[in-house]
């Protein structure tokens, strides 16, 4: 049965390689880096953000991801600089990432753009030699499989643009500008490319009292053929200090109309300089048959100021 899901998820990925092909991340406020360079500087002080993530838990083969990201500004705010090392597995592929991230800041009347590029390369290796392949035929006999493991490297670059104020903020982007061959076939034919992926984010923060706050944000989707994809979060903020939200994913599959997940969020900023952030996705797709949900966690250390109540700004949500 292991070995079955196996073939399922690798057949699975290898349908979505012609559609969303960048992994998910439901705690995506706090990892705008990833998605838009023009967010680099946006803290007041350099922080680096850690984030683990097991989606479908209990299918074997399922993707996995951990990133590691840092920024910071430079030059009295004007220019903010950052990094993305990202590793990414499922099935029998491996995906690493390095981001480059510079971004110009404008001091704008009610708040402050983003104007921000970055250069990445990747790092694409398939384990054609894993024993889990199953198949109805030996896979030696199909010369089309390498009997061996392959890998590749390849660069790209991209932009965006974020704003932000004290209470609102809005971003545009596109990560990765070129359809990069990422094929393994030496026959010259191009099964595989990346595509294009655009995104929009935007947020917004309510008083609701002195010490409840309400965060309504959203992040939108967009893949060169592949159906519009969304995630539309609402968070609510006590004391300055804890969270608490829902996340509800669009997407899923073409047959099923409920979406993807509907996920739960808890956060604390734990000391002055720490906060740590848990989310676990309840899968509404018809994939929820065979696993148990998706779990994300994510740790924030920012260095050299107290956040304190900065928790609530949008630089720092």
């Amino acid at each position: 049965m292991r070995k079955i899901l196996f073939t399922f998820i690798c057949a699975l990925f290898a349908m979505t390689s012609f559609a969303q092909q960048e992994q998910q991340y439901t705690q995506f406020m706090y990892n705008k880096l990833s998605y838009n360079p023009g967010y680099a500087g946006s803290h007041e002080t350099a922080c680096v953000t850690g984030i683990i993530r097991n989606q479908w838990l209990g299918l074997e083969g399922a993707p996995n991801t951990q990133i590691l990201s840092f920024n910071m500004p430079i030059l009295n705010q004007r220019v903010g600089i950052g990094a993305n090392i990202t590793r990414h597995t499922i099935g029998i592929s491996q995906k690493l990432t390095l981001d480059a991230v510079y971004s110009y800041r404008i001091r704008m009347a009610t708040g402050t753009l983003g104007l921000g590029v970055q250069a990445s390369v990747r790092y694409f290796n398939n384990n054609f030699a894993d024993s889990r392949l199953v198949s109805t035929v030996p896979i030696a006999l199909d010369n089309s499989i390498s009997a061996t493991a392959r890998s590749k490297y390849v660069p790209n670059f991209g932009a965006g643009a974020y704003f932000s104020n004290e209470r609102f903020y809005v971003g545009a982007s596109i990560p990765r500008l070129l359809n990069n061959n990422i094929d393994f076939n030496e026959t010259g034919t191009i099964l595989s490319e990346e595509k294009l992926h655009g995104y929009i984010m935007t947020g917004y923060l309510f008083d609701l009292s002195d010490n409840v706050s309400f965060k309504p944000q959203a992040l939108l989707k967009f893949a060169a053929n592949s159906p519009f994809d969304a995630d539309v979060n609402a968070s609510f903020i006590f004391n300055k200090r804890y969270i608490a939200g829902l996340t509800y994913r669009l997407g899923g599959s073409s047959t099923s109309a409920a979406g993807e997940s509907v996920d739960l969020m808890v956060g604390a900023q734990i000391s002055n300089h720490i906060f740590f952030g848990l989310s676990y996705d309840i899968t509404l797709s018809e994939i929820k048959d065979y696993s148990n949900g998706s779990i994300e966690g994510v740790v924030r250390y920012c260095i050299g100021k107290s956040e304190g109540e900065d928790i609530v700004n949008p630089r720092f949500f």
